[in-house]
């Protein structure tokens, strides 16, 4: 159970600078309890990004999604699990061999830095793809319970079918949209209030709240949205 409504929204900082990064958290901290790390972020300025993030009060969501061989990706997650972020991910079409590795990697990296294992998300089919396959989805989704996640990345749209083959399991929701806002390169969007009423546990918000012109506004309008729908 999520008890801290901010711990619903996730921003993604989709920035190549930390000191950018920084700035939008803080702006943004009232509406967000989660702050997401994508590859330009970390390509640009490194696991120091986790802990900045974190020091600012934030759950840091890395998102790198593994995806490579078993042995690779198992050395990758034992540096990842030290970090310190709340949530990783990990790309279930790399099979369940490599996702247990990830897991694996993810609770060994932690347990030797003396840190709590991050939760680890089995991504199943990007946003950005203007179909998902149910079957697909179903079948990356049982791969992702059984390998030991503790969730799941999907569209809104998808839920329905990822929750029915993997209940129980966290649902992290992208490609987050408020009414008239631009899908930009995401294919299957919803908005805020759809994808929490369609069992999103968290929302993944970046470009409609950090682009917009005032994106204090956006984002608290966003919350209220959020909370009409769990109150």
């Amino acid at each position: 159970m999520i008890s801290d409504p901010r711990d619903r929204l996730a921003l993604a900082l989709d920035v190549d600078d930390l000191v950018v990064a920084l700035r939008l958290a803080r702006r943004l901290r009232p509406w967000f309890g989660v702050a997401k790390v994508g590859l330009e972020l970390f390509c640009a300025a490194g696991p120091e990004t986790i802990s900045a993030l974190t020091v600012e009060g934030y759950r840091v969501f890395l998102d790198l999604k593994l995806h490579d061989i078993p042995t690779t990706v198992s050395r990758a997650a034992r540096v990842i699990g030290g970090l310190g972020a709340a949530y990783t991910t990990v790309h279930t079409q790399g099979g369940e061999q490599m996702v247990r590795a990830a897991v694996r990697g993810m609770a060994e990296g932690a347990s030797a830095a003396g840190a709590p294992a991050p939760s680890v998300l089995g991504v199943t089919v990007l946003t950005s793809e203007t179909d998902a396959n149910s079957e697909v989805l179903a079948a990356r989704s049982a791969l992702a319970a059984a390998a030991g996640c503790a969730g799941l990345v999907c569209a809104a749209a998808d839920l329905a079918v990822t929750r029915q083959a993997a209940p129980g399991l966290l649902t992290v929701v992208p490609g987050i949209r408020p009414s008239g806002t631009a899908s930009d390169d995401q294919a299957r969007v919803a908005t805020p209030g759809a994808a929490i009423a369609a069992g999103a546990d968290i929302l993944v918000i970046g470009r409609a709240v950090t682009a917009a012109e005032d994106p204090e506004r956006v984002a608290a309008a966003v919350a209220d949205e959020v909370a009409s729908f769990v109150a």
